[in-house]
């Protein structure tokens, strides 16, 4: 399965697959069916106001032309379609797209999907090894696939605090939301593909940042470290 390293928010690179046909599809389709509403909604409210022939043009088409560019720019790669599906756009290099970057996918979306029906899009995410179509070529990314983070948090990793537990790590107390985020990440790829670098480099990270020193396995260490945040944060 092809994979594209995503860098995240605290430099730590997560593997994740490229998003399949049908996600991608699916997500089409999700995006398709909300501006679908959008129309039946304006089409009573302009049955009852009286605008110029101009304003309703831009109303109905607007909206639809730069639907997918401006929410992929404000929710940083996704659209409600895509953030459904759980995939999300990304430079090949893992980095998030510029602005550029979304604007060139948009202007051949326009050619590939709008024009042509969205044919040659999909032979060319079906030939292409890296899951893309024209617009991402020319921008240089992809459409990968967000592994889910409730499926890492389950109730044996993420419970609340027990009685009696004497946490072993009292700097986890220091974390903060973002930094725990990271860590379901990490261990959810070692979980899902067995891919344990993440859980290493960042085992790393965390015993740096909080000045802690252990022989744990990686992996049961950041388990330890998510047990011991809990436990504090909630007898705080």
């Amino acid at each position: 399965m092809e994979t594209i390293r995503v860098r995240t928010t605290q430099n730590v690179f997560i593997e994740y697959p490229v998003a399949s046909l049908g996600d991608r599809m699916l997500a089409f389709l999700i995006d398709s069916i909300i501006l679908t509403a959008y129309n039946f909604v304006c089409y009573f409210i302009l049955r009852e106001y009286t605008f110029s022939t101009t304003v309703n043009i831009l109303i109905i088409t607007v909206p639809f032309f730069l639907y997918h560019p401006v929410f992929e720019i404000l929710m940083n790669g996704q659209t409600p379609g895509k953030r459904q599906m759980r995939i999300k756009v990304v430079n090949l290099d893992g980095s998030s797209p510029t602005i550029g970057g979304y604007l060139m996918r948009w202007l051949f979306r326009l050619v590939e999907v709008f024009l042509l029906r969205g044919a040659l899009a999909i032979v060319t995410i079906a030939a292409n090894g890296r899951g893309q179509r024209l617009g991402d070529i020319a921008a240089g990314t992809s459409v990968v696939k967000l592994v889910p983070a409730e499926a890492t948090r389950s109730a044996n990793v993420f419970a609340s605090a027990e009685e009696g537990y004497e946490p072993t790590f009292p700097q986890a107390a220091q974390l903060n939301d973002s930094d725990l985020e990271v860590i379901y990440e990490a261990l959810e790829v070692n979980r899902d593909t067995g891919n344990a670098v993440p859980a290493t480099l960042l085992t790393e990270k965390v015993k740096s940042l909080l000045g802690i020193e252990s022989d744990l396995p990686p992996v049961k260490f950041l388990y330890t470290i998510i047990k011991d945040h809990n436990q504090l944060v909630s007898s705080a």
